[in-house]
């Protein structure tokens, strides 16, 4: 897949990649990952058969450029000029984090045909120790200070990689992309984190989302995801639910595919 570019409403470029035929559909990433390192390129390649599946780095990741100060809705003009890209309108998959950016694009009254969201990370009751309000502040902190790997243990500790998990990941040439990305991590907290305080969503947050929006768990992620996917679910006019067995928060694509493909055809 060839690299493209388009101009965000700021001026920033952001890079993408097409591949398949058919309607289009765009992939947004979770934190960290980008085109050439996370989920969306096998998952693209499991979707392509059906659509013309963009792939793109979130603003400041890979190969697309990101211009301070940053913005949630920065964000949203980004999808904005992918989907003028790709005609006019797609359909969205959101990935973790991305999957509550995916949102709120589609909340904010983007050209979205159809949404669907795999394991928004909020935190919506007592199964989980929540967000520390002073979590954000301190990685703010920390890549202020250049020190991008003590941002990415921060991060890794917040979503429970066991300590001897983050040891060996310093070891494995990723690190290196990791910390390359890591200022970004205050992009996806500052998505997430109004979520992530274990209270019970905003009745009336996503209230406006009028597309058809499937939102789909793991059926061995842990409870607090199970949950917050449900509740995210309750808050979304019209949301349907479904969950893939035997899958946890690191999806596998042929099994993700599947059921992208069956709502986005049938919903």
């Amino acid at each position: 897949m060839s690299t493209e570019t388009v101009q965000s409403k700021d001026g920033t470029t952001i890079a993408f990649s097409r591949t398949g035929s058919g309607p289009a559909l765009i992939i947004v990433d979770g934190a960290l990952c980008h085109r050439a390192f996370g989920p969306s390129a096998p998952i693209a390649k499991e979707l392509a058969p059906y659509f013309t599946v963009i792939t793109y780095d979130r603003r400041g990741r890979g190969e697309s450029a990101s211009t301070p100060p940053y913005a949630v809705e920065r964000e949203v003009e980004d999808i904005g000029a992918l989907i003028h890209a790709a005609g006019g309108s797609a359909s969205v998959v959101g990935i973790s984090s991305g999957a509550a950016l995916a949102l709120e694009a589609a909340k904010r009254g983007l050209s979205i045909t159809k949404v669907a969201l795999f394991e928004a990370p909020f935190i919506v009751d007592g199964t989980r120790t929540p967000i520390s309000d002073d979590f954000l502040p301190q990685l703010r902190q920390l890549i202020a200070e250049g020190q991008r790997g003590e941002a990415v243990k921060q991060f890794m500790r917040l979503v429970q990689v066991p300590a001897i998990g983050i040891f060996m990941m310093q070891l494995m040439p990723a690190w290196k992309k990791l910390k390359a990305a890591a200022p970004t991590l205050v992009h996806d907290i500052t998505i997430v984190e109004p979520y992530q305080h274990g209270r019970p969503l905003p009745a009336d947050r996503w209230s406006a989302v009028a597309q058809p929006t499937l939102v789909i768990d793991g059926g061995k992620s842990p409870a607090w995801m199970r949950n917050a996917q449900r509740a995210l679910a309750g808050v979304i006019p019209g949301a349907k639910t479904r969950t893939l067995e035997g899958q946890t928060h690191m999806v596998n694509a042929k099994v993700l595919a599947p059921a992208v493909v069956e709502f986005f055809q049938h919903a």
